[in-house]
């Protein structure tokens, strides 16, 4: 495999393929209280791991030119699921509101109040101490089971908001967040966390983001409103991420084919999921084409260009796969974040320069990360450079000032580091395997 900073689980494993999912679990353990509201910068046009300006074509039926392939993938004859099988992965059932919830919201939230007191009341009710409760696990919940249990992932806690947020007059849409990327590891595989979150339109008033990962969530972080047909392809990819875990390959195919088909054909984490169900079931042409309808519809997806390298290595295409590696180590290159981590392992190697110049790029690319700011300060204030370190280090102040909600003090020491320490599952790929 492509190899990264580490994996959370510690452990570096053989594994062969790679899985894309909702959940952002970085920071969180099981069972972690989760809440508040915060408020929405500028907004930024961004889309998680691969940038794109297009908006995404929801539940479109595939182009002529991909038919052919699309019978090829989505016909379930390999695992002997009719082709009639769909699961119901819309808004109707996803945001559907039990009487529970509505009774929540008749008791919480004033019908008569403008839309910020509407926005406060719901906020209060659901995460002020002692009122509602929820805590975080890794499942994937509709909105009423989510209610129900208090429990679920940063997608779950996202539609039963947005759901309940609707339900009372609210301007609420769904909208992915670029995160650094955060891999962890489950049963073998490597699972890429996204994120997912709400924003509500007050009008005159602003806008709010709602989010449920407060704990590493910062307001620079490029935002993108989709549409609730893409928020379905989300759902319907987590559930067949948690199928295939569990080892159900009929199950996962069936929830990748929802995903893509009932709402969002140009959703590449699915196309690259159901590529990892064939490879898994040997069926390697059918998880051939499916790497390859990822990359046709998300080119230069590294998840996807990884997966492949790794299926032209099994089946000998040595060339082929290599060339696919390269792609894959320039993406890497190009992604602040990493730059960010090898900045961090080559100041703790003593490599200054290397630092510097890692960091650099990062501020270039990411000018709204102060924490590649301050780092870059720390990296100068240990070559002896004392004017460019105050001057980075007041760089690092003004852009945390730019969030005020998200503020972090910078004294302009080394002491920071230390006390606040990084993640360390920052960069596109996960740990390469073992040999």
């Amino acid at each position: 495999m492509a190899g990264s900073p580490r994996c959370r689980s510690g452990r570096r494993r053989d594994v062969v393929t790679e899985l894309e999912k909702t959940s952002n679990a970085a920071g969180r353990a099981a069972g972690q209280a989760l809440p508040r509201a915060v408020r929405c910068p500028a907004a930024v046009a961004g889309l998680l791991i691969a940038l794109v300006s297009a908006p995404p074509l929801a539940g479109l039926p595939p182009p002529a030119t991909h038919r052919r392939a699309a019978e090829a993938l989505l016909s379930g004859q390999p695992l002997g699921v009719p082709q009639t099988t769909l699961l119901p992965i819309t808004p109707a059932q996803i945001l559907a509101l039990s009487p529970e919830m509505r009774a929540f919201l008749a008791t919480h939230v004033d019908p008569r109040g403008s839309g910020k007191l509407k926005l406060h009341n719901l906020v209060a009710a659901l995460f002020a101490s002692g009122t509602f409760g929820l805590d975080y696990d890794d499942t994937t919940r509709s909105a009423a089971e989510t209610f129900q249990l208090r429990r679920g992932n940063c997608l779950s806690f996202a539609g039963m908001f947005l759901a309940m947020a609707r339900a009372v007059g609210l301007d609420a849409r769904f909208q992915e967040v670029e995160v650094p990327p955060d891999w962890t590891l489950a049963n073998d595989t490597f699972v890429l966390n996204r994120h997912v979150d709400v924003v509500v339109d007050l009008g005159l008033e602003g806008t709010r983001v709602v989010d449920f990962n407060t704990a590493d969530f910062r307001s620079s972080y490029p935002m993108r409103r989709i549409s609730d047909a893409r928020a379905m392809a989300h759902f319907g990819n987590n559930l067949g991420v948690e199928r295939l875990q569990a080892g159900d390959m009929a199950g996962a195919w069936a929830y990748f084919r929802a995903a893509l088909l009932e709402n969002d054909w140009t959703f590449a984490p699915a196309w690259t999921n159901l590529g990892t169900v064939y490879q898994r079931i040997g069926d390697l042409k059918r998880a051939e084409l499916a790497y390859l309808q990822a990359l046709e519809v998300a080119r230069g997806d590294p998840v996807a260009m990884s997966n492949l390298a790794s299926l032209y290595e099994r089946t000998g295409d040595h060339q082929r796969a290599a060339a696919l590696r390269a792609k894959v180590a320039a993406h890497r290159l190009r992604n602040p974040y990493y730059r960010y981590h090898l900045a961090r392992q080559a100041l703790a190697a003593g490599k200054l320069d290397e630092a510097i110049a890692h960091l650099k790029f990062a501020t270039r690319i990411r000018p709204s990360e102060d924490r590649f700011c301050f780092l870059l300060g720390v990296a100068y204030q240990r070559r002896g450079n004392e004017r460019e370190a105050r001057r980075w280090f007041a760089q690092a102040q003004r852009v945390a000032a730019a969030y005020p909600a998200l503020e972090v003090p910078y004294p302009g020491t080394l002491e920071p580091v230390r006390e606040h320490p990084q993640q360390q599952d920052e960069g596109d790929e996960p740990p390469p395997s073992s040999p």
